[in-house]
């Protein structure tokens, strides 16, 4: 009897064993997938071992998979669900809009009012171009910039992520120096340069050496998959000066950040208005949708209702359902709600996300366990430091972090304490978590710490 206690109790606290043991119906659908979707999904972000997960509905913090396991979601559809799952103000727009046309393939009023709420809201965006992907808005973004430069080269940072475009997708992973992906052409990515983020003396040496061909300076203000960093306020500040110096452009990636950080993105957050920025995720209020925005100069190079030669037209935009009425209707009912509660959501959901990171640190610091978590307002990341590292202030830290014991951290989050991070990326908090959401966050972390301390000290004896 005593024998049989002991195996469940270790069935138990096997992270992988009770996984298993409870997503049954997800291993099935994993193996059934894969005879049609290469890899059993469409986004490789998604993935992890032995298999994901697959949700079957979800609402407000709470997402439940195909065996009706319910979570505390954290990863809120990659970030972009600033309310919640299916908030009652979104959906009810979109009740409405349903019986009313769900793509028109013409221009729409939706799209009109969506610009002007963006344009009041995010500093730099005077003029704004609808477009539906953020890898489509980052390569758009870089467009504009070499036809109004008239300039080819563009620097980005090591480690940063900006979509699956051809255009940038270069030194996103470790080593940066060797080509993302079979099908990328080394003519393109010769274009590309690569600077050290928060590294002001390395980031200038790059800048300088580029300087008679620089069209633009690409950067996630908040860096999301390179480990969610915040840029330093000084460096920042410094890209936009050496930016106007050299007569290149400076863009924000804030796919991630745009009214995340602030209402006004990072911009606001930090600042620092860019010449362009790229937006997404929470535009879309859920639903698929982004924008390239900045100056009205640079944004007129895009009308094509202006006279001018072929060559001098720099043709953005133009995807089937770009400006389609759910989307917009979706990211017109979340811009309003955030533009009206600005003051108490942003406070609220940032004070959740200064909690997490010190709360967390905290509890592995009481067990012995070094670790940083990064981030800013609701976005956070944990990381498990090696013994000679101190910090985590670059992509290339995280790389020399120990990345095993991140990914089992949370792993074993979702595998016994129903929270769900796809493990080792970003969390986001929405105003749908509770005061109750986050100490059981804490309270789960702790439970992890006093186990891998154990584990660690049994290993020492």
């Amino acid at each position: 009897m005593k024998s049989s206690l002991q195996t469940k109790s270790r069935a138990e606290n096997d992270p992988l064993r009770r996984y298993l043991s409870k997503t049954t119906d997800s291993k099935k659908m994993y193996n059934f997938a894969r005879k049609f979707l290469a890899g059993g999904q469409s986004h490789n972000a998604r993935f992890f071992n032995p298999y994901p997960f697959y949700a079957a509905r979800a609402r407000n913090q709470y997402i439940w998979d195909v065996d009706n396991n319910r979570y505390v979601d954290y990863w809120m559809g990659h970030t972009a669900l600033i309310l919640g799952h299916s908030p009652k103000v979104v959906t009810y727009e979109l009740r409405d809009q349903i019986d009313n046309g769900l793509l028109f393939g013409a221009p729409n009023r939706f799209a009109v009012e969506l610009a002007e709420l963006v344009s009041k809201c995010v500093p730099c965006a005077e003029s704004v171009r609808f477009c539906t992907t953020g890898a489509e808005a980052t390569m758009y973004a870089v467009r504009l910039a070499r036809a109004y430069t008239k300039r080819k080269t563009a620097v980005k940072i090591a480690g940063g992520w900006h979509g699956y475009n051809s255009t940038l997708a270069v030194g996103v992973s470790y080593p940066y120096q060797i080509s993302e992906s079979a099908g990328l052409l080394e003519e393109d990515e010769k274009l590309v340069k690569l600077a050290r983020f928060n590294d002001i003396e390395a980031t200038d040496q790059v800048l300088s050496e580029n300087s008679s061909d620089l069209a633009a300076v690409i950067l996630e203000p908040v860096l999301g998959a390179g480990g969610v960093i915040p840029a330093e306020p000084e460096y920042l500040k410094t890209l936009r000066q050496e930016c106007d110096k050299l007569g290149a452009l400076l863009i924000f990636d804030e796919i991630i950040t745009g009214f995340r950080l602030a209402l006004g993105g990072a911009q606001e957050f930090y600042g620092i208005k860019p010449d362009l920025c790229t937006l997404g995720k929470i535009l879309g209020g859920g639903l698929p949708a982004s924008a390239v925005a900045g100056g009205s100069e640079i944004l007129s190079l895009a009308d094509t209702t202006i006279e001018r030669a072929k060559r001098e037209r720099c043709w953005i935009g133009g995807g089937t359902f770009s400006e389609n009425a759910l989307s917009m209707t979706a990211g017109i009912a979340t811009l309003k709600h955030l533009r009206t509660k600005r003051g108490s959501i942003y406070s609220s959901i940032g004070n959740f996300g200064k909690q997490v990171r010190e709360e967390v640190d905290q509890v592995f610091a009481d067990h012995s366990i070094r670790t940083k978590t990064t981030g800013e307002g609701s976005l956070f990341a944990t990381h498990f430091l090696n013994p000679n590292q101190v910090e985590i202030k670059r992509p290339e830290d995280v790389v020399m972090s120990d990345n095993l014991t991140t990914r089992e951290y949370y792993f074993s989050l979702i595998a016994t304490q129903g929270i769900f991070f796809i493990p080792g990326h970003i969390g986001a908090i929405s105003t749908a978590h509770t005061k109750a959401d986050i100490s059981h966050f804490v309270k789960s972390t702790a439970n992890f710490a006093e186990h891998l301390a154990r584990s660690r000290s049994s290993t020492h004896k």
